[in-house]
């Protein structure tokens, strides 16, 4: 298959040490927190460490986006300005922002011309939002994830065909969690506990416990995870995705350890590999075999992709998993045979340490693997494992220690030249670097002397290069080993020099104003400082109320939105009477529904109005 596109593989990255072992896996982006305004909290990382991390990302020709993607108060945004400043000095590629105060900034260049990304926080799930952006002169939009195949391909193709900005750029998320709202619309963790999503504080209500009943008190579903979905898996449409016009892929999971950073990135390295080409430079040597189903995931799914619309006339059933929210890991086998100590599986392949589970009467439980014979599984818990149970294992303990093991490297390719005592290093991207050498003493034996040559010249250990090709073109002088390897390590250094030097971060062109599709824009624009206030203003939209953070008004709200649908799941679309959440502490939500777009919403209380049809 001949490989004419470019795509870029986005991956996570919580700190400094996993940011190195994404790249080394085969990322050509990643995305990493700033000291503040992240949203993820937990994943903040110093300018030290960005510096570092940009500095080695750099010399693969690998991004580094900061993300800066929360809601400001006006005293934030200020110092967001400031922080956004610095990372422009540090050569960070570009930022990824939802509040629109730092849009105004930027449109009035009170910005460095540092590249901007809108977050999917922007809720970025419409072709006039996506518009609207690419009209402004923004790089890069991160779609909504609850799109379709046929819409995104319907955004990219618009996005290429328009006569201005048509170079934006378009972003999906390929894999990880899910958020049952849609981003940047999701104001329920805030109206529980002050925990703003929008403000990188997010407390996770989605992954607790619910009971769904109606006005007479009927139980449909009682004390399940109604509002947890499975994790994103859409690498079976990697293909479509990039003859859509899609340029990047995003990994979610900021929060995610280093080990499943290293598995996933490099799945999906080998995959986008059979259909595009890499943006960054380097070959990924990879000593293991990665395998999703080994990773945290609570069961897959590729979520509304696969629909023609997105409506429940096509939609699919396997989004969510409402007996636990936790890892259920890849399915092993099932149990014939149960004793005191033991239970039998047949053909698995199953190690001591390893953790299993299975699921009791709708709850998930777990045990670990004391030891193994032959087809005999001793667990630390036998617990209530019957024959019949289906054991899934979500800790595979020999293929996290290969992990943690693993010395999975990324190398440029170099090609060594030796010509009239110049040694010339050209690497896989045209960048060249010379060494004269000054022995000029002939070897008594010249063919043992450019063996021994071409043997320590190769030696590049863990260095970041490896070696393609040795040119010898001239007669070579007598030169120790020591001399050699001192000669490679010089060359090296010298190139690494080089293409730092010649690392271009790309440039932010100026931004403007446009009309905004919406004239009127409550408390859904996230509006939390003047300048965001302002940019509305000048897009020729009128805010007529603050962000919910800033008036903590909840009541008559819509505390979430999502397309997962209760009515739907549970099979009681035909049922006309009021329906009602609960959760574990008795607090009650009031559901809606709108089946004209096919949307179910949460309410702290009634809504002023009923949009159920």
């Amino acid at each position: 298959m001949k490989l004419n596109k470019k795509v870029e593989l986005l991956a996570p990255a919580k700190d400094k040490k996993t940011a190195i072992a994404a790249i080394e896996s085969g990322a050509d982006a990643i995305y990493i927190g700033s000291p503040k305004f992240g949203a993820r909290q937990n994943a903040s990382n110093s300018l030290e460490d960005i510096k570092e991390i940009i500095e080695y990302a750099h010399k693969f020709n690998v991004r580094v986006h900061i993300a800066l993607n929360t809601i400001l108060t006006d005293q934030e945004l200020e110092k967001a300005k400031e922080l956004v400043n610095e990372l422009y000095k540090l050569k960070a590629d570009a930022i990824i922002v939802q509040d629109m105060g730092l849009l105004e900034l930027a449109v009035e260049r009170k910005l460095p011309p540092i590249e901007i990304h809108a977050s999917t926080q922007c809720d970025n799930r419409t072709l006039d939002k996506v518009k609207f952006f690419q009209k402004m002169g923004v790089k890069r939009v991160i779609l909504a994830r609850e799109l379709t195949l046929k819409k995104i391909e319907e955004i990219c193709k618009s996005v290429k065909e328009a006569d201005f900005n048509s170079d934006m750029e378009i972003e999906t998320f390929i894999h990880g969690a899910l958020c049952v709202s849609y981003s940047g619309q999701c104001y329920l963790s805030a109206s529980i506990g002050g925990r703003s999503a929008n403000r990188g504080e997010c407390a996770q209500p989605c992954r607790k416990k619910y009971t769904i009943v109606d006005e007479e008190g009927k139980v449909y579903a009682k004390d399940k995870y109604l509002l947890s979905l499975k994790d994103f898996n859409a690498s079976k449409y990697i293909e479509k995705l990039i003859n859509a016009g899609v340029k990047s892929f995003k990994i979610e999971g900021r929060l995610k350890d280093i080990n499943y950073v290293k598995n996933v990135v490099a799945y999906y390295r080998k995959e986008i590999d059979k259909y595009a080409r890499k943006t960054s430079s380097g070959k990924v040597f990879m000593d293991f075999e990665p395998d999703l189903s080994k990773s945290f995931n609570r069961g897959f799914t590729d979520y509304f992709l696969p629909c023609a619309y997105g409506n429940k006339k096509d939609r699919q059933k396997n989004i969510y998993n409402f007996n636990t929210p936790k890892s259920l890991g890849e399915k092993i086998a099932v149990v014939e045979k149960v004793t005191k100590n033991y239970f039998i599986v047949k053909n698995a392949q199953i190690s001591p340490q390893d953790g299993l589970c299975y699921l009791y009467n709708g709850k998930l439980c777990g045990c670990l693997v004391n030891k193994v014979e032959k087809d005999k599984i001793f667990p630390n818990d036998i617990g209530n494992i019957k024959p019949g149970t289906i054991i899934y294992r979500n800790s595979d303990k020999k293929f996290e220690k290969q992990l943690i093991n693993s010395k999975t490297k990324r190398k440029i390719g170099v090609k060594f030249i030796f010509d009239e005592n110049i040694l010339k290093a050209l690497d896989e991207d045209e960048i060249s670097v010379e060494i004269p050498i000054t022995q000029s003493d002939l070897p008594k034996n010249p063919e043992k002397m450019q063996q021994t040559f071409i043997t320590q010249i190769s030696k590049t250990g863990d260095s970041d290069f490896y070696v393609s090709d040795v040119e010898i073109l001239s007669d070579l002088p007598f030169m120790p080993v020591a001399l050699i390897n001192q000669l490679r390590r010089d060359i090296f250094e010298k190139l690494t020099k080089k293409r730092l030097e010649n690392y271009f971060a790309p440039v932010q062109n100026a931004l403007n104003f446009v009309e905004f599709s919406e004239k009127v824009y409550d408390y859904h624009a996230n509006v939390l400082n003047e300048q965001a206030k302002l940019f509305y203003k000048n897009s020729g939209c009128v805010i007529t109320e603050y962000a919910v953070e800033k008036t903590q008004k909840f009541k008559n709200k819509e505390l979430m939105r999502t397309k997962h649908c209760l009515k739907f799941a549970l099979n009681i679309c035909g049922v006309n009477k009021k329906l009602y959440l609960i959760d574990e502490k008795g607090k009650k939500y009031n559901l809606v529904f709108d089946c004209k777009n096919c949307e179910m919403i949460i309410f702290n209380n009634p809504p002023l109005r009923s949009l159920e049809k």
